[in-house]
């Protein structure tokens, strides 16, 4: 893990980043720094009120001016009136979707009302530390546009949890121009560049993680083990983390349906190769071809390899789909509260 922290440490001794963190620091000392807290909520009544207070206090201790942006993402208990009561304190906003729209959509929706000139996103649940926040924002105020929080140890996770992540994260960077690190999740401090260039990616389909890494741009990692759940379990059954699994590696990935082509190929070959070779026995010895059975296992061999490779083509179009009726990514049913002021970063 240590050589992950090197790897994206070095890009900041370059004499650009710099030049980067000297600007940065000079706009901090003609005003505090602009940032804004975006925190996507679904059924988080009790972990809010435990939250915002710590939050409130570090923004305040880093002396900037900031705004908590909370998104109501669907919640069935009563995390929109604790909201909604929070926003009497200046800089909390709130946001409420009209459904569930999923945690992507919440994110997006949180960034896109933003108006700081850096942008921190963390859970509901305090199992993303604030006291992590001032090591962020040092880092970002020393040049890097990324800071993402990953986990130092998955001691904690079940060894079928810890192994599909690992598989998942192979197969996820294979054959990638970028690498999406392993065990970071949205936890993350976003300079505003940053945050442009990813709100400019027009596709409905929004795997976040995949996304951070592919705008590029100079990222460093911190560590941190991340506390228990204050209230609530997660949101995140087996199965919605497979259906993350398989929209990662269809929006980030075309090795599927290589493999669809590779496969098809060595099957045509081999059957080629088998006809041919009972077609020289029939000739040489005579022998008749036998079988009902080889025929049978063969059709429902091969009709189980079409219905599985249909479904990977499936997979794609399906997203094809969803990307061409446009429709948005979600509906704000009401917002209220005051932020930050648009202004120049």
């Amino acid at each position: 893990m240590m050589a992950g922290i090197a790897m994206h440490t070095a890009p900041l001794l370059r004499p650009q980043l710099r030049a980067i963190a000297a600007a940065r620091r000079e706009r901090e000392g003609a005003r505090p720094l602009r940032l804004s807290c975006v925190i996507p909520c679904r059924n988080e009544e009790r972990n809010l009120d435990l939250l915002l207070p710590l939050l409130r206090e570090m923004l305040d201790a880093l002396g900037a001016e900031w705004e908590v942006i909370l998104v109501d993402d669907g919640s069935t208990d009563a995390t929109a009136l604790v909201m909604e009561d929070w926003t009497q304190v200046p800089g909390v906003r709130f946001i409420q979707l009209s459904r569930n729209f999923g945690k992507e959509a919440a994110l997006t929706a949180g960034l896109q009302a933003a108006q700081g000139e850096a942008v921190l996103m963390l859970d509901a649940d305090l199992q993303h530390p604030v006291d992590l926040v001032p090591e962020m924002v040092a880092r970002w105020r020393d040049g890097a546009d990324v800071v993402y929080a990953y986990r130092a140890s998955r001691a904690d996770e079940s060894l079928v949890k810890r192994s599909g992540a690992r598989l998942f994260y192979a197969l996820l960077n294979r054959f990638h121009r970028f690498r999406i690190p392993e065990d970071a999740g949205d936890f993350r401090l976003l300079d505003r560049r940053a945050v442009d260039a990813l709100l400019a990616l027009p596709e409905r389909n929004r795997f976040m993680k995949g996304l951070y890494a592919w705008i590029g741009f100079d990222a460093v990692g911190v560590p941190y083990v991340p506390p228990p759940r204050a209230h609530g379990r997660s949101q995140f059954s087996g199965l919605r983390l497979l259906g993350l699994s398989i929209d990662g590696l269809t929006a980030f990935t075309t090795w599927p349906l290589r493999i669809v082509s590779a496969v098809g190929v060595a099957i045509a070959t081999a059957s080629f190769a088998y006809g041919a070779y009972l077609s020289g026995v029939y000739l040489v010895y005579g022998h008749q071809v036998s079988g009902w059975t080889t025929i049978v296992v063969a059709l429902m061999f091969f009709s189980g390899i079409q219905m599985i490779f249909a479904g990977i083509l499936g997979e794609y179009i399906a997203r094809i789909s969803e990307e061409v009726k446009a429709r948005p990514l979600y509906v704000v049913k009401r917002a209220a509260g005051r932020g930050l002021q648009p202004g120049k970063p």
